[in-house]
């Protein structure tokens, strides 16, 4: 068992995307969305900061190189602006899937040393950069309040949560298509394959 492991859970509030920022993420370039899903940026949660959000916003435009703002840029609440400890929900209790919540799969947070790094105008890391003085490790706890540890939570208990979600009356939000009839709206029918392409693979 690793160190990291031995880390008790740390509870931090999670966040409530309002409408607008379900929208920006929304907008977001799938293979982006999907890396910030496993990164825990798709709602992060900011430490205190004496900036203000302006300050912050000239920075970025003002000073940072231009590899740093590219990078930023294509995530839905920035890259290089979150530390660990400020990462927020793991993509799988975001889909409502606390059973495999990330960090009871992987048995423990995910930590880093508390260092970063400088880097240079085209990208290179210069030195290092020591957060704390302390050396106490910057993780990041998933911050659904599902269980970490323990048995774990009912799959079936999930399908149950999702069916509990209020539907407007006169909807026919209740009613599930067959997914088997018809391909996804945007999604094109698959082609029929013959036998002699199918010995291919």
């Amino acid at each position: 068992m690793t160190e990291t492991a031995a880390i008790p859970v740390i509870r931090r509030p999670q966040r409530t995307l309002t409408p607008e920022e379900h929208e920006t993420v929304q907008d977001t370039a799938l293979l982006n969305l999907q890396g910030g899903l496993i990164m825990g940026i798709i709602d992060p949660v900011p430490n205190s900061s004496t900036m203000s959000e302006d300050e912050g916003t000239w920075v970025r435009e003002q000073v940072w190189p231009a590899f740093m703002t590219e990078i930023d840029r294509k995530y839905p609440f920035g890259f290089w602006r979150w530390s660990m400890c400020e990462r927020g929900t793991c993509w799988n209790c975001l889909a409502w899937r606390c059973d495999l919540c990330v960090h009871r799969q992987e048995g423990g947070p995910h930590a880093d040393d508390n260092t970063d790094w400088v880097y240079d105008t085209r990208g290179r890391g210069v030195a290092k950069f020591i957060l704390r003085p302390d050396d106490a490790p910057c993780v990041w706890w998933c911050r659904c309040p599902c269980a970490k540890d323990g048995p774990a939570p009912d799959a079936s208990a999930r399908q149950r949560a999702k069916k509990a979600v209020p539907v407007k009356p006169g909807t026919d939000s209740d009613v599930q298509p067959d997914r088997s009839a018809a391909p996804r709206q945007g999604g094109r029918a698959p082609e029929p394959v013959n036998e002699a392409q199918d010995t291919l693979f």
